[in-house]
């Protein structure tokens, strides 16, 4: 087994010992999670000069996050807040002379599009619409701004919408009726509306609302639900177009990845053209260059599969002349910003148990790496429109890692002179008392290189022997690589006395599209042994892990992957805690909304390929079962249903086996409510002690 510690950036590395001498106070915890600030959405100036970004705070009296704009020079100085309501502002963009920022609050009781100067003044109100606005994005020209609003189809203004809605609400009946899926995504119930791309002028007036939806007709929506954004969205260089991703497929919605690009007059004349019909798979994230030559875009091959590899995609803006970019890189790229010459792209991947930053030639797709290390997002250009030259521009990204929550970075395109922008967290990064991380590799399945992550406890003391909390990440194709999250973080664990031990098996991704394909039709094969190799190599390299006092947690495939280990691996483990994880594979078929993801998984329907479905599923091992475990669900979890955890509690207690269930009726897939995080992390540490610590 190979070992790779990690070596940081001298700036991060000061956060881990103390910032202005300031030494750790405490070990890590919840607490200490929630009082992290969140930085997001960072855009930059059309001169280079300026970055706004949303700040998120928790509220706890409120149960909430709260959010602002704040804005930085691009040298990191002059930090200063630009807006504060306590209602949410958030959505920030330029306008195309950089003198103001536009932006969504909730200010005046709905989410609306604002206005504010950034050299002071108070915002002002630019729309007052009846429905609620989202995915604002601006015309590079400044004459028109596009946002997002629910709609009815069948409706011919949004005013016409509101009555709807209206009349639904005072109506005595309170059923609804269907006849096709989705009914339900995510965790909201469908009602009939789509979300529909508006373009409004940009005239001077305020609460002005002239408006066109360049979708009128299309029984689609645009972004992508549940987790797309504006960046599905952009103006063309003139401004006489807008393109969006949206997929119009019909009654094969619930089956169906064909997202495609379609372009639309900002005036609303004529239809939305779709640009890539040839492609049945998934194409998105459009973003022209500089030169205005060039349309980039994201692209899949694989039709109905969410994890295929993501390539890049030029298409000749003249002509319509597509080529693809980046076939021969395995990696999967998000988030693409070209450099002022228009002869690169700039772009993230997951990268063996990294999110890195790379540079990509427009002329031959070679792939070169800027920055290695870290979970980076978002790289944007820091340039004004007369840099040409590399040596005359930095990229601007957001990076975290096992030790620390997202602040903004720059770095010259050749990876060099690496500069932190914002130090938010710095202090509070310092006081928690964080665990040490490194990376390790082994032979997993077939022989073939796993990577692995582990941290130590907090309170680390060489000679001393600590129990290990066994983390498995969803997805299936997920990872657990060098990220703060906010959800899942192994520093809870580290801080809590544990050593935490984190597998990327076969299925993860970052490691090659074949590594992730891998697990298809193979959920408890090659992803099982690998957990369990990975696990006596992490304890075979660090003596002083204590193999004998090791319990296994995990959510979404993670969660199926506990039901799979207690029939399959039953003797292992001191514990178990399952969080929104399948019980039965055949009937989670039936009960979830995006059915392309089993059919992809399972390799067909259950009544095409019902072997597919029970090969290596939970349920039928139950008779096995004997490890304690917590089981965690949330009641508006629409992709697990909660009667898979239900089902599963059912099973524990009626064989006996000692369990708890924590039932969150207001979350879903994920918990998100601050307090419903602290419950969460207090319930699972106290089964971890109580098991795994002190069970003799």
């Amino acid at each position: 087994m190979r070992r790779i510690v990690i070596s940081m950036v001298v700036v991060i590395l000061a956060w881990a010992v103390g910032v202005n001498g300031q030494e750790a106070t405490g070990a890590f915890d919840v607490h200490d999670m929630l009082a992290m600030e969140r930085i997001s959405d960072w855009q930059v100036s059309p001169d280079g000069a300026w970055i706004v970004f949303v700040l998120r705070t928790t509220d706890l009296a409120g149960n909430k996050g709260l959010t602002d704009l704040w804005v930085v020079n691009n040298d990191g100085k002059q930090l200063s807040q630009l807006t504060s309501s306590p209602a949410g502002d958030f959505n920030p963009r330029w306008s195309a002379d950089g003198r103001s920022v536009w932006f969504i609050s909730t200010r005046s009781g709905s989410s609306q599009v604002w206005q504010i100067a950034v050299d002071g003044g108070e915002a002002q109100q630019v729309t007052d619409l009846p429905l609620e606005v989202g995915n604002l994005v601006v015309s590079p020209r400044g004459g028109h701004i596009a946002f997002t609003m629910e709609v009815f189809v069948d409706c011919d203004s949004v005013q016409a919408t509101r009555k709807r809605l209206d009349d639904i609400a005072a109506s005595p009946a309170t059923g609804k009726i269907y006849d096709r899926l989705m009914i339900r995504h995510w965790d909201t119930w469908k009602d009939g509306r789509r979300a529909h791309l508006f373009v409004r002028s940009v005239d001077g007036s305020v609460k002005g609302n002239n408006i066109v939806d360049v979708m009128a007709g299309m029984d689609a929506d645009t972004p992508s639900k549940p987790f797309g954004g504006p960046e599905e969205i952009t103006f063309s260089p003139d401004g006489r177009h807008i393109l969006f991703s949206a997929r119009d497929a019909g009654r094969d919605e619930a089956w169906s990845t064909n997202f495609d690009l379609y372009r639309a007059r900002v005036d609303g004349a004529g239809t939305p053209e779709n640009l890539t019909a040839d492609n049945k798979a998934w194409d998105t994230q459009p973003v022209f260059s500089p030169d205005g030559k060039t349309l980039a875009y994201l692209a899949m091959q694989v039709p109905n599969y969410e994890s295929d590899r993501w390539r890049i995609v030029l298409m000749d803006w003249k002509t319509g002349k597509k080529r693809v970019l980046t076939e021969a890189w395995d990696r999967s790229p998000g988030g693409l910003c070209f450099s002022p010459d228009s002869n690169m792209i700039y772009t993230t991947a997951n990268n063996l148990g990294q999110s890195s930053l790379f540079e990509i030639r427009v002329d031959s797709g070679k792939a070169k790496t800027v920055v290695y290390e870290g979970w980076i997002g978002s790289p944007r250009v820091m340039a004004n429109p007369e840099m040409k030259s590399s040596s005359q521009y930095r990229l601007l990204y957001g990076m975290d890692n096992l030790q620390s929550p997202v602040e903004l970075y720059s770095v010259t395109p050749s990876g060099k002179s690496i500069q932190a922008v914002t130090r938010i967290n710095a202090k509070k990064a310092a006081r928690a008392k964080m665990g040490a991380y490194e990376q390790f590799t082994f032979k997993g399945w077939n022989n073939e290189t796993v990577y692995g992550y582990l941290v130590k406890p907090a309170d680390f003391k060489p000679g001393k022997k600590y129990p290990v909390a066994f983390l498995i990440h969803g997805g299936p194709q997920g990872s657990f690589g060098n990220h703060f999250h906010y959800r899942w973080n192994p520093q809870a664990y580290a801080g809590a006395g544990y050593a935490a031990v984190m597998i990327d098996f076969h299925g993860s991704t970052g490691y090659g599209q074949e590594f992730t394909d891998s697990i298809q039709g193979d959920w408890g094969g090659k992803p099982l042994e690998d957990l369990q190799k990975g696990l006596a190599a992490a304890l075979e390299q660090y003596a002083w892990l204590d193999g004998d006092r090791v319990g296994a947690l995990g959510a979404s495939f993670g969660g199926y992957m506990i039901n799979w280990i207690e029939g399959n691996w039953p003797d292992r483990f001191r514990c178990l805690i399952n969080h929104d994880g399948n019980l039965d594979e055949r009937m989670a078929y039936y009960d979830t909304e995006e059915l392309w993801f089993p059919e992809r998984d399972h390799q067909g329907t259950p009544w095409d390929n019902p072997r597919g479905y029970e090969k290596h599923n939970p349920v039928n091992f139950v008779k096995n079962w004997k490890t304690p475990m917590l089981v965690i669900h949330g009641g508006q979890d629409f992709r697990v249903v909660e009667t898979q955890g239900m089902a599963t509690f059912t099973a524990l207690q009626r064989r006996g086996i000692p369990s708890k269930f924590l039932y969150f009726p207001d979350e879903n897939h994920w918990v998100l409510k601050p307090h419903n995080s602290i419950l969460w992390h207090e319930t699972v540490i106290k089964w971890l002690d109580q098991w795994v610590v002190t069970k003799n």
